[in-house]
This record gives C-alpha cells, sequence and structure tokens, in this order.
C-alpha cells in the first residue's frame, strides 16, 4: 500500500504516521497544510514547517501545502496536492474530530482514495503514554486552556511530566491529549524517524495563552 500522511509535526501525525510503517506500507511522503493565518478548526499551525526537517531524517518527501486556512479552501488546496500523487490513500491523526474525519473521508471519496484514522476514538491517557514508552520525544509546541502556563512551552513528555500533565487535565477539565486544542506538539524523535531533530525557540505568552517562535 502506498500512501501519505498528513502531518503537522506533532504526537497524532507522528503516531499515524508510525501505524503505517508497522503495517508495512510505502510511505511515500509527508503533506502538511501550511496555514497562512493565525487560526485554524482544521489543522495545527505552530511549528509546521519543521516537517520538512522530520521528512529529510526519515528520507521521504515532504509536500508544503500553503492555504489561507477557511473553509472549503484548505480542503481544496489539500485535495489538489494529493490529486497529483502516486498513491493509494492518506492516514491522518484524527483522533475525536467528527468535524476532521469526515472532511477528510468526504475528500478522499472525490480523490478516490482511502481516509485512514488509526487513532480514532483512542483513549488519550493511554496514546500519549504509550507513545513516551515507545521513545517518541514529544515537546509541547503551544497551549492555550486554564491550567497550562508558559512554563510548559518547550517541556517535552516524560513518564513524570505526563503524571503532572494527567492531573491539571483533571482539575482544569481539559483534554489530557490535547484534541480540543489545548496545547499542540513537535515529535523530535522516535521510532519512524532516524536521526533527532535540533530545534531552538523562544517563548511568545500574553498572559493567558503562548506558543514557541522557532528559529
Amino acid at each position: 500500500m502506498r500512501v501519505a500522511v498528513l502531518s503537522s509535526g506533532g504526537k497524532d501525525s507522528a503516531a499515524a504516521w508510525w501505524w503505517a510503517i508497522c503495517r508495512g506500507w510505502e510511505v511515500k511522503a509527508l503533506v502538511t497544510v501550511d496555514v497562512q493565518g493565525d487560526d485554524s478548526p482544521m489543522f495545527q499551525i505552530t511549528g509546521t514547517h519543521l516537517v520538512e526537517e522530520q521528512a529529510l531524517l526519515a528520507g521521504i518527501e515532504w509536500i508544503n501545502v500553503p492555504t489561507d486556512g477557511t473553509t472549503d479552501n484548505d480542503m481544496n488546496d489539500l485535495a489538489k496536492a494529493l490529486s497529483n500523487l502516486d498513491i493509494d490513500g492518506f492516514v491522518s491523526g484524527a483522533l475525536r474530530s467528527d468535524y476532521q474525519k469526515s472532511r477528510l473521508e468526504r475528500m478522499g471519496q472525490r480523490l478516490n482514495l482511502h481516509s485512514w484514522t488509526p487513532l480514532w476514538h483512542q483513549d488519550g491517557n493511554t496514546h500519549v503514554l504509550e507513545l513516551i514508552k515507545n521513545g517518541f520525544e514529544i515537546m509541547i509546541t503551544s497551549v492555550s486552556c486554564e491550567g497550562l502556563d508558559d512554563t510548559w512551552l518547550g517541556q517535552t513528555l516524560t513518564l513524570d511530566s505526563f503524571k503532572q500533565l494527567q492531573n491539571l487535565a483533571r482539575t482544569h477539565r481539559f483534554n489530557v491529549e490535547g484534541e480540543g486544542g489545548e496545547y499542540e506538539t513537535l515529535v523530535l524523535t522516535g521510532p519512524h524517524m532516524n536521526g533527532r531533530l535540533e530545534v531552538k525557540a523562544a517563548p511568545i505568552w500574553d498572559g493567558r495563552r503562548g506558543s514557541l517562535r522557532f528559529h
């Protein structure tokens, strides 16, 4: 099976990419939707340009898809990029968002491509914990919910720090895996990559939310 992986560079994309590798499929490319704006209900924004470096470490093609991020334009731009690839389908890291999953599936139907969402409805605690245990180095690149402050920016998740995150999620009632946009991540290394990303970044914090600006 020849597939593209829709990748933001974060943990869910990495898990979906690893899933495809474990099935013995050929990952032809990492495809990143590059939102030219400040917000998107569909795609991650922070640090997505670093997917190019992940692709270089893995020795596969990276395809950047610029879009203004507005509804319909985002999927039309992505569909145009996928239609030029010699693939049987695409894999994404959608976990619980019906909005994301349904839009991707409808696009796949239009293109006559399979859409796989291997993480769908996984337990958030188990999902993140298994990634950490299997050697994924997950850096938090943005935070935007009550309970997560600027001290989390640039932190990598370990077994200990994830316990802290679990406690905060219970106290402040946010999704521990960040599915609701509570935080975003960048995977620096893992079993799906050959080598490790070395990054430098500075935090930007407005008192309620923040993100890393990568150099």
